[in-house]
């Protein structure tokens, strides 16, 4: 069991260092010694769970796409019933989204019963600056990584309310992490708004779940209280994904 726990924390660190690592930093992230990890990574290559570059460095491997990809439809499955209530709390349409690289990924959603309703399709990838499901995940990021992030994708400006520089990113950041949440106030598409919050697994922000539809009935909606309602579920929704001892038993009715 140990060299299970061992090989995680590598996987984790790699994630963690943005997908790709030296020994050296592997070994100061998780505090193994150089030839435990050697061991480890010499396993995990063999199963296709971590590559080798040209340079010696180490980055995840292929094998996890598989796995990923299983993971993120089921999560999705596992937060209907939690994307039903912010629909009944709110009357509007509700997703889920993960960051996948430098791209936000809508993995789930619930739509409103109203005729006229807003819909981000499930698998759609946007960039992250634009949307309140962006703000949430770039908001648990340390200032370097949002920067980086930034620095790749560029903040291309999708609306006149798009934020197109990264001081002014920074400082929209700082009022998510102060308040809890996110607005997107027709950033990524005019005419809709959004508020999102963070779900996390007891240990970091693993997605963002959100509320959308036309700007006029978001904000005739009491804000503060949405965020509240919105929060309470995505907590739940977090314990429910948060690792456990011995195991992960699901609620029945979840």
């Amino acid at each position: 069991m140990q060299s299970v726990d061992r090989a995680l924390d590598v996987l984790e660190a790699l994630a963690e260092l943005e997908g790709e690592a030296g020994i050296s930093e592997l070994a100061a992230r998780t505090g193994l010694p150089y030839g435990t990890i050697h061991r480890l990574l010499r396993t995990l290559l063999e199963r296709g769970y971590v590559r080798q570059e040209s340079d010696r460095r180490y980055a995840l491997g292929g094998a996890l796409v598989r796995l990923g990809g299983v993971a993120e439809r089921l999560v999705g499955t596992w937060a209907q019933p939690y994307l039903a209530r912010m629909v009944e709390l709110s009357g509007e349409t509700a997703n889920l989204a993960v960051l996948e690289g430098d791209f936000i990924v809508y993995v789930a959603q619930v739509p409103s019963p109203r005729r006229l309703r807003m819909f981000a399709e499930v698998g759609r990838r946007v960039l992250p600056h634009c949307t309140a499901v962006g703000k949430v995940l770039l908001a648990d990021r340390t200032d370097e990584e949002v920067r980086a992030m930034l620095r790749r994708t560029g903040m291309p400006r999708r609306t006149a309310n798009t934020i197109t520089d990264p001081d002014g990113m920074r400082a929209e950041l700082a009022r998510v992490r102060d308040r809890g949440y996110a607005l997107d106030l027709g950033e990524e598409e005019l005419g809709v708004h959004c508020l999102a919050v963070p779900v996390h697994d007891g240990r970091r922000v693993v997605a963002a779940m959100s509320v959308s539809g036309p700007a006029e009935r978001i904000e005739a909606l009491d804000r503060e209280e949405l965020a509240r309602g919105m929060r309470k579920i995505a907590d739940e929704f977090g314990t429910e994904l948060a690792p456990r001892a011995g195991g992960r038993s699901r609620p029945a009715d979840a």
